[in-house]
């Protein structure tokens, strides 16, 4: 199976884990990263990730995503596919999600991913199309474990 986590997922292990919330968030998507590892899932990267996270202003922590992206992606989304991803992503935008989401969104759909995984609650709430699941790491884990049963 496909996925696609977006750059706050990448992110949400740096973030302060005063919040059971986000330190649930972080443990699942760390589980999640194992289970890449393992070969469980294909990891789809894109072209939007490798510009949001080369923003990121620490080192360590850029370096880090761009290193496990590129060790385990298994599929790529170069900007050279966003002209053809435009009217997807128009067509999510319409959701009132924010571009860049949407172009996450638009790749993800583009590379046959089945979810989305983010830790953005607007995001995965707004979002209303069947083309795929857009979903936090916590319930991804909770619906793939419902599934094993």
């Amino acid at each position: 199976m496909r996925i696609y986590l977006d750059n706050c997922c990448y992110n949400r292990p740096y973030d302060s884990q005063v919040q059971f919330s986000v330190s649930m968030e972080t443990r699942a998507k760390l589980h999640i990263q194992d289970e890449i590892r393992d070969g469980m899932y294909e990891l789809v990267d894109s072209y939007m990730l490798e510009y949001e996270n080369s923003f990121n202003p620490d080192d360590m922590k850029r370096n880090s995503i761009q290193a496990f992206r590129e060790k385990y992606r298994s599929f790529y989304v170069p900007d050279a596919r966003h002209d053809a991803l435009n009217d997807k992503i128009v067509e999510i935008m319409a959701y009132g999600i924010h571009f860049k989401d949407a172009v996450h969104a638009a790749c993800a759909i583009y590379a046959g991913c089945e979810y989305l995984l983010t830790t953005d609650v607007r995001f995965s709430r707004k979002y209303s199309g069947n083309e795929i699941i857009i979903v936090n790491p916590v319930d991804f884990i909770r619906m793939e474990e419902g599934e094993e049963k």
